[in-house]
């Protein structure tokens, strides 16, 4: 057995995939008001900032992976980009693609692997994540799957959960496993999700070490920006070749 870790649990590295899409098909219904909750709202602007270092352009394809309720995708196509959003779970892509139609856009949404996108090479101008690697099975497999379908001058963004300031360290702690869980409890009916959610964040490779893996994927330039003491952080790098 190849094993993984879901939180802190290790699983089959299988069996992986599933037990995340179990956690998002029970969540997905309160997914958007559990976001402002938890974050107080930050993962607004995280998500615009993350939105004006891409530098997308009119008329750029532009591929939103883990899309998820779509808030990245429908500002790039506010932009004038040709976006396509995917995910791995039907349901958070169902909750996406509503929020969309309610936005008055129609986007192409595809249920697909990151791990295996079916797209051909050196496809799109831009490739987004946002709080979606961290649940993937095999992160430098996803990675280069993204770095695949880029074409020469492309960029691949990557806004995550990362690690937070040290002073602030036990603070976070203190809110990760004890409010998280509460909220997630109270509002969602299902304080295990968010009990996952905020082990899964203490298992994603730190700042230093998402770069390396983006490099290590083909990308170059690669850079980060460190956002509200490193709570989030927003991960850029460029198809050269």
């Amino acid at each position: 057995m190849t094993d993984t870790h879901f939180g802190f649990e290790r699983v089959d590295e299988k069996d992986k995939a599933q037990r995340v899409g179990e956690v998002f098909d029970r969540v997905a219904a309160r997914y958007d008001l559990m976001n402002d909750l938890m974050s107080l709202g930050l993962h607004r602007l995280w998500k615009a900032f993350a939105v004006s270092v891409a530098r997308v352009r009119a008329g750029e394809r532009v591929l939103d992976v883990a899309s998820g309720s779509g808030d990245l995708a429908r500002t790039f196509a506010a932009r004038g980009a040709e976006v396509l959003m995917t995910d791995i779970n039907g349901a958070m892509l169902a909750r996406g693609r509503d929020r969309t139609l309610d936005a008055g856009r129609l986007l192409p949404a595809v249920q697909c692997d990151a791990e295996r996108l079916p797209f051909p090479d050196a496809h799109f101008d831009c490739v987004s994540v946002a709080f979606g690697l961290r649940n993937m099975t095999r992160k430098g497999a996803a990675l280069a799957e993204m770095a695949r379908v880029l074409r020469p001058g492309g960029r691949l963004l990557v806004l995550e959960f990362s690690r937070v300031w040290p002073p602030l360290q036990k603070a976070y702690d203190l809110y990760s496993f004890h409010v998280l869980p509460w909220l997630g409890g109270r509002v969602a009916g299902d304080a295990a999700a968010y009990r996952y959610l905020a082990e899964s964040i203490r298992m994603h490779p730190a700042q230093p070490e998402l770069a390396a893996m983006l490099q290590a994927a083909g990308l170059e330039d690669v850079e980060y920006f460190n956002l509200s003491g490193g709570v989030a952080a927003v991960h850029r790098g460029w198809k050269l070749g």
